[in-house]
């Protein structure tokens, strides 16, 4: 029987990108894309900046290829796409037709697409094999969007429940809003503290909860990491 061309063609592509993120490269880039994004882009959308679109888009491309190649069931990758392109299709609309509704749910899909995000780039740092520096990027990667996440999660709180968060200057808009979360955020994840301060209990909740997992996902991922290294070391 011959084989299918798009069959074929859709195998060479898996195999490709399965060498992509067997290597150093994919959480490399993602890394990188993460950092630029969080600590250079963000902080300066409130003066209206609009590099973090591009990469937003690069962070997407990441996690969709990796969801294709992970150890997972077709049915949780296709999930996973889906949502994902759903989240960028309404974040999107919120750029071109901005409405309560429309961020709303913009938040609600991009704390759900950021909760795959963790779980895709853990699945490939812990996939089997030696030890190796990507491991350790996969790691600070989980890490920062775990942060993201936190702040996708501050963002829909504050839009639901307004006042729920207490700002030193007000934000204007939903970039202003987001780069005053985001920094909360990070800022409650690493125990530093800010000037936000949340007000309403579920905000309080969030943040509580937020504190412990900043302590706790370091010393669990460098237990595991330790581990699999002394697991996959050469035996004399």
């Amino acid at each position: 029987m011959a084989n299918n061309p798009g069959q074929s063609g859709r195998t060479l592509l898996q195999m490709k990108m399965g060498e992509f993120w067997s290597g150093d490269l994919g959480l490399t880039l993602v890394t990188i894309a993460l950092v630029v994004l969080i600590f250079v882009i963000t902080p300066l959308r409130e003066a209206g900046l609009r590099g973090h679109i591009f990469f937003s888009i690069v962070v997407v491309a990441l996690m969709i290829s990796a969801a294709l190649v992970v150890d997972q069931s077709r049915v949780a990758s296709a999930i996973v796409v889906a949502v994902v392109l759903a989240t960028a299709a309404v974040l999107v609309a919120g750029r071109i037709h901005p409405t309560p509704f429309i961020y709303q749910l913009g938040s609600v899909l991009s704390t759900i697409t950021l909760l795959f995000y963790v779980r895709i780039v853990l699945l490939v740092t812990f996939r089997a094999g030696p030890m190796t520096w990507s491991r350790i990027q996969g790691g600070l990667s989980a890490y920062l969007l775990l942060g993201m996440l936190w702040a996708s999660a501050f963002q829909l709180t504050e839009q639901l429940c307004p006042g729920s968060f207490r700002f030193v200057s007000v934000p204007s808009d939903i970039d202003q809003l987001t780069s005053k979360l985001t920094y909360y955020s990070f800022t409650t994840l690493t125990t530093v503290g800010s000037d936000i301060s949340p007000v309403l209990p579920f905000a309080r909740s969030l943040t509580i909860a937020e504190s412990v997992v900043g302590q706790l996902f370091p010393a669990v991922l460098m237990s595991a990491l330790v581990a699999m290294a002394l697991q996959y070391r050469p035996k004399s």
